[in-house]
């Protein structure tokens, strides 16, 4: 497979990340970034049993030149709070995954990482502003006499919208 790269030089400010050295970035694909289609399609691959960072990033994968299968392969055990522990949202992990992906120069230049470090900060930040919490066991109310905060689904469907704005932008 073969990947677009972009070389982004300030590309103005996600949250609180900015673009702040050139970055060579993969071409993100925003047409395919429609919130409800990609809602949808992540909703049809939780139904047919995909954990839930298997849904947000296999949904996310072609918009970023990604091969499903290997998103699907890469994501498997972060599923039910990282391998069934019940911590960080699933959901959120998926859409982490594929801000690696995306901002990643790769083994040759790992230099990178600290900027891929910001847009996860702000993905959980906006995941946590509408469900108060990141962690998978709080969300489920496991251990809460009040119940679940958030469905599966529901922080799917976050998880995809912050993660499609955060990819727009992105691209702008």
């Amino acid at each position: 497979m073969r990947l677009s790269m972009n070389k982004c030089i300030g590309k103005g400010t996600i949250g609180e990340y900015t673009v702040t050295e050139e970055t060579t970035m993969k071409q993100i694909d925003t047409a395919q970034l429609d919130i409800t289609a990609c809602q949808a399609q992540a909703a049809e691959y939780h139904a047919r049993g995909f954990n839930c960072a298997q849904a947000v990033a296999c949904t996310l994968a072609p918009a970023v030149g990604l091969d499903p299968q290997t998103a699907f392969i890469l994501t498997e055990g972060f599923g039910a709070g990282m391998g069934g522990m019940t911590e960080t949202c699933g959901a959120i992990s998926g859409a982490v995954a594929i801000m690696g992906f995306v901002m990643s120069d790769g083994m040759d230049n790992p230099k990178t990482k600290g900027q891929t470090y910001k847009l996860s900060r702000e993905i959980a930040k906006r995941f946590k502003t509408k469900n108060t919490t990141t962690v998978c066991g709080t969300l489920k109310g496991i251990g809460s006499d009040n119940g679940p905060l958030r469905s599966c689904p529901g922080c799917i469907d976050d998880a995809i919208e912050i993660a499609c704005d955060v990819l727009k932008q992105l691209a702008e």
